[in-house]
């Protein structure tokens, strides 16, 4: 199974501390963010990784390198030499993950939790639908868009971030 992991952001909100260090790499729990995320998909069968970079991205593979052999994991750097937004990256590598139609993860490379890759898993496979997007409910929506779906949880379509979002 495989795993791309955007981590092309320059982590400006984290500034001074990615001015020497990319996001992904800023410590959290004694470890940076993404070995986090690359030991839960290796708990879960995950055994190639793609890492979308840009900013800092000889450093990621450097530290990433050995951190990667350790957990069993191979990792890909697909580089993006100007920034393509969020759907770029993923077109960018599309070589790699469509050699299998097995499906795949897409994280973002700064978000830290317990991830429910498991369940997520027997999710996508017991509905059989194209994709599957876990998201999360918030206080104030405006920072980062809204979910329209149906009565069946299907996306209807995406609000982009807004000044103000009003629900009926």
């Amino acid at each position: 199974m495989k795993a791309l992991i955007l981590v092309g952001g320059y982590g400006t909100r984290l500034r001074p501390l990615t001015l020497t260090h990319p996001k992904p790499l800023v410590e959290f729990a004694n470890k940076p963010i993404l070995i986090h995320q690359i030991e839960a998909l290796v708990e879960v069968g995950v055994t190639q990784v793609i890492l979308a970079v840009s900013y800092r991205a000889e450093q990621m593979e450097k530290e990433l390198s050995a951190a990667a052999e350790k957990l069993g994991v191979n990792l890909i750097f697909s580089h993006e030499t100007e920034p393509l937004g969020t759907a770029g990256p993923i077109a960018l590598a599309k070589d790699y993950l469509s050699d299998s139609s097995e499906s795949f993860f897409v994280l973002n490379s700064d978000i830290i939790c317990e991830f429910p890759f498991e369940d997520l898993i027997k999710f996508h496979n017991k509905h059989n639908k194209e994709g599957t997007i876990v998201v999360t409910k918030v206080e104030e929506p405006s920072k980062y868009g809204v979910i329209v779906s149906d009565e069946n949880n299907c996306i209807i379509k995406f609000v982009e971030k807004t000044p103000r979002v009003y629900f009926k």
